[in-house]
């Protein structure tokens, strides 16, 4: 089984199942293609995004239906195209994609979810990016409380 140095984790076995490949990278980390994604039971629904070549990169994040069970997909074109999914409409959450909400920590008192530009992963092959929404029906720091966090996926 493959290993890699973290820095928040220290020395992690992962799966090949459990690697995400991100051809565009995330804003700001563009070289970054290849995070493990990490869940811990006591930290649920909390998932990790580790960087596979930066043992210090480490991404929160949470399922969109932990924050908002409501939330409309709004995925463009040409990132179903990218992500190979049906560009005639929107994925079915759960069954072809995987949809997560990066956290910002502002203070320990104030976490926010970017549902702006969520994380879409393709379940079947594994293909990510960060899908910018072209409306404005979400924030990229919509408050987190703290009950709306638990127990859902």
């Amino acid at each position: 089984m493959p290993s890699v140095e973290t820095k928040y984790f220290g020395s992690l076995e992962y799966r090949e199942e459990a690697v995400y490949e991100f051809p565009r990278g995330l804003p700001a980390f563009e070289s970054e293609t290849r995070f493990v994604l990490m869940e811990r039971p006591e930290n649920k629904p909390l998932v990790f995004l580790q960087s596979l070549s930066r043992p210090n990169l480490c991404f929160l994040a949470l399922p969109i239906g932990a924050i908002d069970r409501d939330y409309q997909l709004g995925v463009s074109r040409e990132d179903l195209e990218e992500l190979g999914l049906d560009p005639e409409r929107q994925p079915k959450l759960g069954n072809e994609v995987l949809l997560l909400a990066l956290i910002a920590l502002h203070d320990k008192f104030s976490p926010t979810a970017n549902l702006m530009a969520p994380v879409v992963v393709n379940l079947k092959t594994r293909q990510a990016l960060q899908s910018i929404r072209q409306d404005s029906l979400y924030s990229h720091e919509h408050p987190i409380q703290p009950a709306s966090a638990e127990g859902a996926c």
